[in-house]
C-alpha cells in the first residue's frame, strides 16, 4: 500500500535535496536543480513555485 505524502513535505524533501547537491556540487545552476527536483519529487507547477520562493528565502535570493 502506497503511503500517501503532504505536497509540504514533498516540497521540504525537494529543499533538502537542493541543498544537498549544492554542498556537493558548488557550481551546479539553481534553475537546473529546481527543475530536477521538480521532476524527482514530481512537484506540480504550483509546489515548483513554492519550492523556488522557498529557496530563495532561505538563500537570500542567491541565483548562482
Amino acid at each position: 500500500m502506497a503511503t500517501v505524502i503532504q505536497h509540504e513535505e514533498l516540497v521540504r524533501r525537494a529543499l533538502n535535496y537542493i541543498a544537498e547537491r549544492r554542498m556537493a556540487c558548488p557550481g551546479t545552476p539553481v534553475y537546473g536543480l529546481l527543475d530536477e527536483a521538480g521532476i524527482r519529487f514530481n512537484l506540480s507547477p504550483r509546489d515548483q513555485e513554492a519550492l523556488e520562493r522557498l529557496y530563495r528565502e532561505q538563500t537570500g535570493g542567491d541565483k548562482a
